[in-house]
């Protein structure tokens, strides 16, 4: 018994000893300092100096980043793009400038990824572009310096510069297609997609409107009207200032298998005298000049959240393939047809109110849709309707009311 005695005691002893050790580990874990990661670096100033002939942009960061630098036509803008970037900027920061810049925005346009966009006057050649490291009390900077350059040199240097990414460019792999939401009840849905949205502005008008501003107060307007009835379940691709991709867009529609979506945007045309709404379906072949190069130039927005869809040329077009193949098309046209005579009733329209052209958000092969073009920012009249809530209101209700009347028609169709 003595000896089970000691054997006991000493497997007490020990459980003791290592309780004891544990309990200071755990102490010791706790009161350790804990690695400190790498902080992203902050925007903590930005600022333009020089003139028409030569113009310098200076960001001011807590630490060095690298950075890309590049300008885009259509309209003339240079972009610098950066890693995870947190900005810390006075308000108003980039509306006062001078020189070859007339205005710049920045923000996050996805996880992990920063961008300073800033339009110029005219073209523009990036003389050169460099990283300051910090010195005593000097934060680290990004200096960008900009000359001139002829808009036949510009677009000469441009199309270069495409055909030699285009020439070395890897086979693109297609996307999946979303999974499609399980949907419940019998409300139809429909998806409104705002255009532009957080360093997009889109178009601005003549008076410094923008359009992302507007069309997304009209977006949210016709969202309100359309629950308001109770008929339908309406989600919006962004309800705040934030920029979407085309692509995600698309997703949105395609995963939450809508009955309807309706891109809204308010863009601007050559001379004031062009003025009034026209709605837009898809087609492989634009309907006129006007319509081909207003598609070429929304296609474009995901460049300025660096995404080129040029890369995914072969996804778009078997989506284009499906979509004439399907009863899409027709159903687009209908929407399109009863939305320009309830809105005439309330607006003005172009010439042509209803148009076609090769919209990427609008291929969806499986969702009936359609790009209102509410009017023309470059029009004194319509950006005076376009800011105006009694307007706005007018011209979502009578959306809504075509929206009633095309899915009327579709159930009748249906036999339903």
């Amino acid at each position: 018994m003595g000896l089970c005695g000691d054997m006991q005691q000493e497997k007490t002893a020990l459980r003791t000893l290592l309780s004891i050790l544990l309990a200071l580990s755990l102490l010791l874990f706790i009161a350790a300092p804990k690695p400190v990661q790498a902080a992203d670096a902050v925007a903590t100033g930005a600022r333009v100096g020089g003139d028409d002939k030569r113009t310098r942009f200076v960001a001011d960061l807590t630490k060095p980043v690298s950075y890309t630098v590049f300008v885009l036509p259509n309209p003339y803008r240079v972009i610098i793009d950066m890693p995870n970037v947190t900005f810390n900027l006075p308000p108003g920061t980039g509306q006062k400038t001078r020189g070859l810049i007339g205005e710049y925005r920045y923000g996050q346009v996805a996880a992990g990824r920063s961008r300073i966009v800033m339009d110029t006057a005219g073209p523009v050649l990036i003389e050169k572009s460099f990283i300051v490291e910090p010195q005593a009390s000097q934060p680290a900077r990004i200096v960008v310096d900009l000359v001139p350059i002829s808009e036949e040199a510009f677009l000469k240097t441009y199309r270069e510069e495409e055909e030699k990414a285009v020439a070395t460019a890897e086979t693109p792999v297609p996307l999946p297609i979303p999974k499609a939401e399980d949907r419940n009840g019998t409300r139809k849905l429909i998806v409104i997609d705002p255009g532009h949205g957080g360093v997009d502005p889109g178009a601005v008008g003549v008076n410094g409107t923008k359009e992302k501003d507007v069309v997304l107060g009209f977006a949210l307007s016709l969202r309100d009207h359309l629950r308001k009835s109770g008929q339908y379940e309406v989600v919006m691709t962004r309800a705040s200032d934030t920029f979407v991709s085309l692509r995600d867009r698309v997703r949105v529609a395609r995963r939450k298998k809508a009955d309807l979506f309706i891109a809204i945007h308010a863009d601007t045309v050559k001379g004031p005298q062009a003025r009034g709404a026209t709605i837009y379906t898809l087609s492989e072949k634009a309907s006129d000049a006007e319509a081909e190069a207003l598609a070429h130039k929304e296609n474009r927005a995901d460049i300025i959240g660096g995404l080129d869809l040029g890369a995914e040329s072969e996804e778009v077009t078997d989506i284009l393939i499906d979509l004439v193949q399907r009863e899409s098309k027709s159903h687009s046209m209908v929407f399109a047809k009863k939305a320009v005579i309830e809105m005439k009733t309330v607006t003005d329209f172009t010439g042509k109110p209803l148009r076609s052209a090769g919209f990427v958000v609008l291929k969806a092969p499986d969702v009936p849709s359609v790009l209102v073009e509410l009017g023309y920012l470059s029009s004194r009249q319509d950006e005076a309707q376009l800011t105006a809530p009694k307007w706005r209101d007018k011209v979502a209700s009578a959306m809504t009311r075509a929206i009633d009347k095309y899915f009327a028609t579709e159930l009748a169709s249906r036999g339903n």
